[in-house]
């Protein structure tokens, strides 16, 4: 059994993993990216298309499932009421004709949180109708990244349509609980380049120091093996590291390698790591929190033809 998507917006190919993994066969990829188009080469075993925007409706070959963790770009006239002419300058515009053109039978996009609240929720009751108008029932909810057994405080929104069909029952929240710790390399075999230096660890304390004085808490953040999660990684983790420090007695804190950050957002330890520790930083930061999306295409998958059972994922040879 089997069923057919496509990934678009798609990073690496987080989102692509757990919908492989049950039984789906990825049949065009969009990301314009550079460096995350050879990520995904080296793991997947094509090079994504490029600008979705540039993209021919022709070109896409037929599919039952779109994947988008789309970026969230302001509406140019969202709450006028055009419908489908309210996403035109906007990169949904591109998930909406494809939609509108091919009419798959369900579509799964993930994106931030903060996307619910964004122009005063506008934004995202304009997302839903036009899911809507274009023939979908639809399903929302927040997912945490540490409910799904990877410790890092990661809130996302997940969105489901099924095409003229009932609507999308998201399985409960598993709430499997884990430590930072699990995530970590025996700290004797970690490169002593990811400690920070005097300098940098002193400038770190010298900011905090300075919010707390202002009366906030900004400033880095500190975590040892039994914290129960992190904050969430992001693109910036490359510059700095301060939002995930792990704790070094006797030492200064490090950052996380790249290949912990990948295990952050629950990759298999067998993806592949072929670029720079500042554009794995950011590929990691940018992407997405597998398990979570795994619980979605383990309900999502059978009703397409899927499989129920998974099977271990690898990287294309």
């Amino acid at each position: 059994m089997s069923f057919k998507f496509i990934d678009l917006f798609a990073g690496i190919g987080g989102i692509r993993i757990p919908f492989e993994e049950y039984g789906g066969t990825c049949v065009f990829t969009s990301e314009w990216d550079k460096f995350a188009q050879k990520t995904y080469a080296d793991n997947h075993g094509h090079v994504p298309n490029g600008d979705i925007t540039q993209v021919e409706i022709s070109d896409i070959p037929d599919f039952d499932l779109l994947l988008a963790g789309f970026p969230c770009q302001p509406f140019s006239h969202a709450g006028l009421k055009k419908g489908f002419d309210d996403t035109r300058g906007t990169l949904f515009f591109d998930i909406a004709r494809i939609l509108d053109a091919k009419k798959p039978r369900a579509v799964f996009l993930e994106n931030v949180k903060g996307l619910v609240s964004h122009d005063k929720g506008q934004t995202f009751a304009e997302i839903i109708r036009i899911l809507e108008e274009l023939g979908y029932e639809v399903s929302y909810r927040i997912h945490n990244a540490r409910d799904y057994g990877v410790p890092q405080n990661r809130e996302r929104i997940y969105i489901v349509g099924i095409l003229g069909g009932a609507k999308f029952e998201f399985d409960p929240v598993l709430k499997i609980d884990s430590k930072v710790g699990s995530i970590l390399d025996d700290s004797e075999r970690v490169d002593p380049k990811y400690t920070l230096s005097d300098r940098l660890w002193a400038s770190h304390q010298r900011r905090k120091a300075d919010h707390a004085a202002k009366g906030n808490g900004f400033g880095y953040s500190l975590f040892t093996e039994e914290s129960p999660y992190t904050s969430t990684i992001s693109a910036r983790y490359y510059k700095d590291g301060s939002e995930i420090l792990i704790a070094q007695p006797g030492r200064n804190p490090r950052k996380l390698t790249p290949r912990e950050a990948a295990r952050l957002q629950g990759f298999p330890e067998n993806f592949k790591i072929t670029v720079s520790d500042v554009q794995a930083y950011k590929q990691f930061g940018n992407s997405v929190a597998v398990p979570a999306i795994r619980s979605v295409a383990k309900k999502l998958s059978p009703m397409l033809g899927g499989s129920s059972k998974p099977t271990p994922w690898s990287p294309a040879e």
